[in-house]
Order: C-alpha cells, then structure tokens, then sequence
C-alpha cells in the first residue's frame, strides 16, 4: 500500500482532532453547564423551547428521541456536538460570537461561546469537504484554531494532541 499524501495525512490529522478529540472537550463543557444528575429536569423545564426548535427543524426527530427518549433517561454520551453545541446556545446564557454562531469567529474572540463556533464551523467543513485530501496552508490554519479553543480552562493542548498524530 502507497503511503499517504502530505494533503491526505492533513485530512486525517483533522479528522482524527475534530471527531475524536473536541467531542470530549465539547461534552465535558456541556457537562458542566447541564450537570447529568440535572439533566432530565433542565430537559423538561426547558420542552417548549425546545419543541420550538424542533418545528423550527433545528432539533431533527433523531436528536428529539436522544433528548426525550420514550425509556429511560436522556444521557449525554448519547449526544453528537451538533446536539451539544445547539442546546448550549440556545438554554444558556453564553455569549455569542460578534458573526453568530455559524461563520467562523475572529481570530481575537476567545470566549467559550466562539470556541464552540470556531469546532461547529470546522465540523461542518470538513463533514462537506468533497475530498480526503487538504492543503497545508488550510491545515494550518484550521490545527492553530482548534488546537487552541480552551473552552474555560478544558483546553486541547497543542503539544498533546500532537502527540496523538506524530508520524
């Protein structure tokens, strides 16, 4: 087998940093502002709002069952960063990036709220990206973003996740 391309390593790497790494980062902030023990009162305390947003078609039928599943209780394990992100903006008080939270933040934001967008924003870029490759300079500056969102003091180290994707 041919050994990879330096673009479709770039590919890998953030892949590997967007789904495996920032997930954990997002669940462990969204933990914190929706405490699991909390969770399914919190749920129910805010259903109109969240129905609104179901109508709305923010929160499809598959993410609706994750939140108010007919057995059991909701668990936020069960929660993709789409879901986590969503419920964060919408039944908190966070601020919002100066552009919203679905353009890519300016470089100089730093508050929890663009941290998430800047995940969401290159999330969604790369789950629409139509190939396996990535040139340097976008890798670049997409790793230096990322790498960077601490999230209040959940921070992804540089250094560590590097680590991770040494060759």
């Amino acid at each position: 087998m041919a050994p990879l391309s330096d673009e479709e390593e770039n590919y890998v790497r953030l892949a590997l940093l967007l789904k495996g790494v920032t997930p954990r980062a997002v669940r462990t902030y969204f933990d914190r502002e929706f405490p699991p023990t909390y969770l399914p009162s919190t749920l129910n305390t805010n259903y109109n709002t969240l129905w609104d947003l179901k109508l709305k078609r923010i929160i499809n039928q598959a993410q609706w069952n994750l939140l108010i599943p007919r057995n059991g209780i909701p668990d936020s394990k069960t929660f993709d960063v789409t879901l986590m992100i969503c419920l964060i903006r919408n039944l908190t008080s966070i601020s919002h990036p100066i552009n919203g939270f679905d353009s890519l933040p300016l470089p100089g934001e730093i508050t929890p709220g663009s941290d998430l967008a800047r995940i969401k924003y290159y999330r969604n870029k790369l789950a629409h990206h139509d190939s396996n490759t990535i040139d340097s300079a976008y890798f670049n500056t997409a790793w230096g973003d990322i790498s960077n969102v601490s999230l209040n003091a959940i921070l992804i180290k540089t250094d560590k996740v590097k680590l991770i994707f040494l060759k």
